[in-house]
């Protein structure tokens, strides 16, 4: 598994490196297909020392699963603890989602070690799709999706961009900007 470490607005020092190199390291043993992971640690300049801290870690398997979580503290050793609890609970879930699937069609599971959560892990419902919505596209440009999405109230928008000749998904981040996810084929 390759790790990258990143850091924003800080030094990422040994000390720092070896200790998420340690923490995130052990995530390959419950999820045995882990290809990536990318880790950014980022220190916000704001007024207050409260939720200063982020670290945010991707990962990605060989079938193409992404799990992502986000964690804020004002120590970035405790937001990194907490980030990583986050991951084996995405984990966990992920597994038993995989698991009811292939007892359903009968194949054969193969998965890591058992996670070690010391909390009870409740057992979900299966999520179906309740509704489907159909609507036709009209191209625009990033910035005309921009405005349809405020007109809308809506937190993302789906859209066909005449500049890149593709459908692209307009969401608004919890900083307040936009993001932009532009699919690509293999």
């Amino acid at each position: 598994m390759e790790i990258t470490i990143h850091g924003h607005n800080l030094d990422v020092t040994t000390r720092l490196r070896n200790y998420v190199e340690k923490k995130t390291g052990r995530l390959d043993r419950y999820m045995p297909n882990l290809d990536t992971m990318r880790v950014d640690l980022t220190e916000e300049n704001t007024r207050s020392a409260v939720d200063r801290q982020i670290a945010q870690v991707t990962i990605r398997d060989n079938r193409g699963t992404i799990l992502r979580a986000e964690e804020r503290s004002n120590d970035m050793f405790a937001a990194i603890d907490a980030v990583v609890d986050k991951l084996y609970r995405q984990i966990n879930r992920y597994q038993g989602k995989r698991k009811r699937k292939i007892r359903n069609s009968g194949e054969e599971l193969i998965l890591g070690e058992p996670l070690p959560i010391e909390e009870p892990v409740e057992e979900e419902e299966e999520q179906t799709i309740v509704r489907y919505k159909r609507f036709t596209l009209h191209p625009m440009t990033a910035e005309e999706a921009v405005e349809q999405m405020e007109l809308l109230g809506h937190d993302f928008f789906v859209f066909f961009n005449m500049e890149d000749d593709a459908v692209n998904v307009l969401y608004r981040r919890h900083d307040g900007n936009y993001g932009l996810l532009q699919p690509e084929f293999d």
